[in-house]
């Protein structure tokens, strides 16, 4: 049994834990000794826990539950073989215990035999009448298998004993979500809905799965339901604000997203939406308010550094943009999406050196898309670097081959160079992937363009 807060429980731990202080050992009934270990246990204090296990069984040294205690913790620290030893001299001496069981499963799970620890569990379902938590470990089980089917089956037996099991009914949608079975969802909420109409939890999934289907206004009604069901359920307040917020009703949004705030402590998520809501209604003054909220509530939240900067480059404010999102970088250095922002924004500043870092870092960071390799390259040849630009269109054709942009700019890079044989040889390339991307020579290599003998070339290469 749990330890609760009432004062025998709350003046049996007081009792105990002056007793470690004094050293004086007190005498202790076994009970008393397992609500201290759950406790310990529900708080991680596995040291104390462990001082509980082995006083409780120097007083009480035949005591089984004790020593499955015992064998919780040994799994804990991943001591199997000691574990595995205990259970069985507990399963000698009571059989018929589903708890030997259940930590017999538990030890199969933690090697990854998943499917033993599945016939442990029923086993365990024969022995008892108290199912719903071995419902709940036989679906865990079927999750690690990622069986989701079996899983929801279980799940779903949880919740036929136990209407108010949400971690059930989460677990049941996450399976129907894994599976893309969001009509089908649908009709298993709305059937557990006729039985328990006041289910704010079932309400709130219930218009996520038509937010997901898109069916706007089935949501909107599903979560009108779940904050009539719990005028306090900010989950509710915040889906109802994204539907109105995809709807185009901002400033309804704003009211719900606003409530959220009244209601616990703020999110990261209410106030960027706020923020998004106000720019779109054309209130810069307190789109921003809202952006610098977020960041400064949630500092890692990279869609607030994001919003803030990308507000400022729409106003064309690139220094004020280039400032929020070196603040971003300063505080991960390892986000993609900040490097490209920092580089677009110091193209923009003509700040070519730095953009073409920020460029190289993206790429660092596994960023390989096309338009990255393009963009750096393009700014090694503007910043006279032309063996650069080659490495980096040749790195670009590995991940991208066949592709016209790239084999133009390697055409135009060997002409530079008057390495006329490479440079035909990417120009065919080129010419056989898209002749309309020949632009490309002009805009980039205008000073061998015009040339007669590339001229000829490119007549050559363009039949």
């Amino acid at each position: 049994m749990e330890l609760g807060h009432n004062d025998n429980n709350n003046l049996t731990l007081s009792k105990f834990e002056s007793m470690l202080k004094t050293n004086h050992v007190l005498f202790f009934d076994s009970e008393e000794f397992e609500n201290i270990i759950h406790h310990y246990l529900n708080l991680g204090k596995i040291a104390l826990a462990k001082k509980a296990i082995k006083l409780g069984l120097d007083q009480h040294p035949t005591s089984v539950n004790l020593k499955l205690f015992k064998v919780e913790v040994y799994v804990f620290e991943d001591k199997l073989t000691d574990a595995n030893d205990l259970l069985d001299e507990l399963y000698s001496i009571d059989p018929m215990n589903e708890e030997i069981y259940i930590q017999k499963a538990n030890i199969f799970s933690k090697k990854d035999n998943h499917i033993k620890a599945i016939e442990v569990l029923k086993q365990a379902l024969e022995l008892t009448d108290d199912v719903i938590d071995l419902y709940s470990l036989i679906g865990m089980e079927y999750l690690f298998l990622d069986q989701f089917e079996n899983a929801k089956i279980n799940f779903m037996k949880c919740l036929e004993s136990d209407t108010e099991d949400y971690s059930a009914l989460y677990n049941i949608i996450y399976c129907f979500e894994y599976l893309n079975e969001n009509e089908e969802a649908i009709t298993y909420l709305n059937l557990f809905l006729d039985k328990n109409p006041y289910s704010e939890v079932a309400w709130h999934q219930l218009g996520i799965q038509y937010y997901a289907l898109k069916k706007n206004k089935k949501a909107l009604a599903a979560f009108d339901f779940a904050i009539i069901s719990d005028d306090t359920f900010v989950g509710a307040y915040i889906e109802r604000g994204k539907v109105l917020e995809k709807l185009g009703r901002y400033e309804d949004a704003i009211e719900n997203y606003t409530l959220t705030l009244t209601l616990d402590d703020p999110t990261s998520f209410a106030l960027l939406h706020i923020g998004y809501c106000y720019e779109k209604l054309g209130n810069d003054e307190l789109a921003l308010q809202y952006y610098d909220r977020t960041v400064h509530e949630d500092p890692l939240l990279d869609k607030g550094w994001i919003a803030i900067t990308k507000f400022y480059n729409r106003r064309k404010n690139y220094q004020r943009a280039l400032y929020f999102i070196n603040k971003a970088i300063n505080i991960d250095s390892e986000n993609v999406t900040y490097w490209k922002l920092y580089s677009q924004i110091n193209q923009r500043l003509s700040f070519f050196e730095e953009a073409e870092r920020g460029f190289k870092k993206t790429l660092e960071l596994g960023n390989y898309e096309l338009n990255t390799w393009l963009s750096r390259g393009d700014l090694l040849i503007k910043l006279g670097e032309p063996d650069a630009a080659i490495d980096n269109f040749e790195q670009a054709v590995e991940f991208h081959p066949d592709t016209a942009e790239l084999e133009y700019r390697l055409a135009g890079l060997y002409l530079a160079l008057n390495e006329s044989n490479k440079a035909e040889f990417h120009l065919k390339n080129a010419f056989k992937l898209n002749e309309d991307y020949s632009f490309i020579l002009e805009e980039l290599f205008p000073e061998v363009y015009h040339m007669v003998s590339v001229q000829s070339l490119i007549k050559q290469n363009s039949k």
